[in-house]
């Protein structure tokens, strides 16, 4: 028998458990140690945070080249959502302040999202805009020889989910280059 609401099922909105795997690859991506250890991430909530919203910044990024792929795109920010008020639950912050919480964090994702976009559209000099921005957001500001080497991850991310076509990028098949390595 078929399942009679398969016709409501849109082939571009991925699977609830592709989308975890999505978001999982990008978690798994933002807590890799070379990034707290070679590049002076701090290890913290904030910077865990900040490499979680630079890894999906840069996936939203691509999905939002390709009118296909809009609809994967808000799904895996509303997953991202539901992780972060899931994880603020576990960390015992009331059911009140809850809210509270989770519109700093979006102010805070579209802050990132939209100094990222501001600074791959410098026309003078993107890669000099986008180390400042990553030192000021991911490195709070020290250490720009790192945040250098940041900038270049950030490129060749880009440049690698960039040859994603959409339909494997909402599908989970693309990886993201080994984060980098200070000699």
């Amino acid at each position: 028998m078929i399942w009679p609401f398969d016709q409501f099922t849109s082939p571009r909105s991925p699977s609830r458990g592709t989308i975890e795997t999505i978001y999982g690859m990008i978690v798994t991506q933002a807590r890799e140690p070379a990034f707290y250890q070679n590049l002076g991430v701090e290890d913290t909530v904030n910077g865990r945070f900040e490499m979680i919203v630079l890894h999906l910044w840069m996936v939203l990024r691509r999905a939002r080249e390709n009118s296909e792929n809009l609809a994967f795109a808000q799904t895996l920010f509303d997953h991202f959502c539901s992780d972060l008020d899931a994880n603020l639950r576990e960390m015992g912050v009331g059911d009140l302040a809850v809210p509270k919480r989770m519109q700093k964090f979006g102010e805070a994702f579209y802050g990132r999202s939209a100094a990222y976009d501001r600074a791959m559209a410098d026309e003078d000099d993107p890669r000099g805009a986008m180390t400042k921005t990553l030192c000021r957001n991911v490195l709070n500001g020290f250490g720009m020889d790192k945040a250098k080497l940041l900038e270049g991850y950030v490129e060749e991310t880009l440049a690698k989910l960039g040859r994603v076509d959409a339909a494997a990028l909402r599908s989970g098949r693309f990886s993201f280059p080994a984060a980098p390595s200070v000699n």
